[in-house]
């Protein structure tokens, strides 16, 4: 299904309009043309964009032109080189996946929650008539479990506010625990047959985010190599076997919006975790994209990947 919409194999624009100090330098030089036209000559048939609201509002609650003239050229750009394009919203007021931020309140606060209500209908005022060309993605990485309830709610009335104004958009939404795939089933019966299930993979994660420093389950000074990690396809078929089977028992497909290994693995070893989860995406279809374009600790257009880039464009 994923194949044939145009949603098989992404990669993430991570750092442009989220995760960065949001100046103009950063907005209209991170991502150009030319890097739109090198990620379709890698094969690539969509790009997924991370957003985070501060980018699409003002400080005084309204919508921010600029931000969203960022979008209409990306999009542009991305049609002349026949990609489409996922719109996630990263960050909304109230909550942040980042471990340590002073984002809180979202799954509580009503007032945050008509917010999040607010910029998606802005949004899909805006690009609801594109749904043969972009896919929204409600909230990046739900953290905590207790929030699932809250959630629920939350993701279901903001589906039924954006399908007043874009009827026919494909909508990704994800689970607890930043998005595993091991959430999944617990997301409940799609809202319509336009959801789809969407995780992110990053397992195992002692290995592809060793040295990392912005998580509490990662001693930054730990190192595993590939084979003492026990990464074969067997470990990926049975941790995605439940999102499989929930998938195909509500009428829907897996999406994996963010798969890859942090930099501080040699390319020789992140090409062997890319061959092994490839095999399992193949095998069952999942749509993906990778983290990420350019830096942000994972680049894959990074000078230290031109040795295997060639080859590890085989398994993306």
């Amino acid at each position: 299904m994923l194949k044939k919409l145009g949603y098989y194999k992404g990669i993430n624009l991570g750092g442009w309009l989220s995760q960065c100090d949001y100046s103009r330098q950063r907005t209209e030089t991170f991502i150009t043309e030319p890097d739109i036209a090198k990620i379709a000559s890698w094969g690539a048939d969509h790009v997924r964009i991370p957003l985070d609201y501060n980018v699409l509002q003002n400080e005084d609650g309204s919508f921010s032109e600029y931000g969203f003239s960022k979008i209409d050229e990306i999009y542009d750009i991305c049609r002349k080189y026949d990609l489409n394009v996922v719109l996630d919203l990263h960050k909304t007021p109230g909550f942040s996946f980042d471990f340590g931020e002073k984002e809180s309140g979202f799954f509580v606060n009503e007032k945050y929650q008509e917010i999040f209500y607010s910029i998606w209908a802005e949004l899909a005022s805006r690009y609801g008539k594109y749904h043969d060309h972009i896919m929204f993605e409600l909230l990046n990485e739900v953290t905590e479990k207790a929030f699932m309830e809250s959630w629920k709610r939350i993701s279901t009335e903001c589906i039924k506010r954006i399908r007043e104004k874009a009827p026919d958009t494909f909508i990704l939404i994800g689970g607890y625990h930043n998005n595993a795939v091991s959430a999944v089933c617990d997301i409940g019966k799609p809202y319509d047959d336009k959801v789809i299930y969407n995780f992110h993979c990053y397992e195992p994660l002692k290995f592809t985010h060793q040295g990392a420093h912005w998580t509490p389950d990662i001693n930054p000074s730990e190192r595993y190599s590939f084979d003492e990690s026990n990464i074969n396809e067997e470990y990926f078929e049975e941790l995605f076997k439940s999102a499989l089977d929930s998938a195909k028992e509500n009428n829907t497909v897996l999406y994996c919006g963010e798969y890859g290994v942090i930099d501080v693995v040699s390319p020789e070893e992140t090409l062997r975790w890319y061959k092994v989860i490839n095999a399992v995406f193949e095998k069952y279809n999942i749509g993906r994209s990778l983290w990420s374009y350019k830096e942000m600790n994972f680049g894959f257009s990074d000078k230290r990947m031109d040795g295997i880039r060639e080859e590890l464009l085989k398994y993306i």
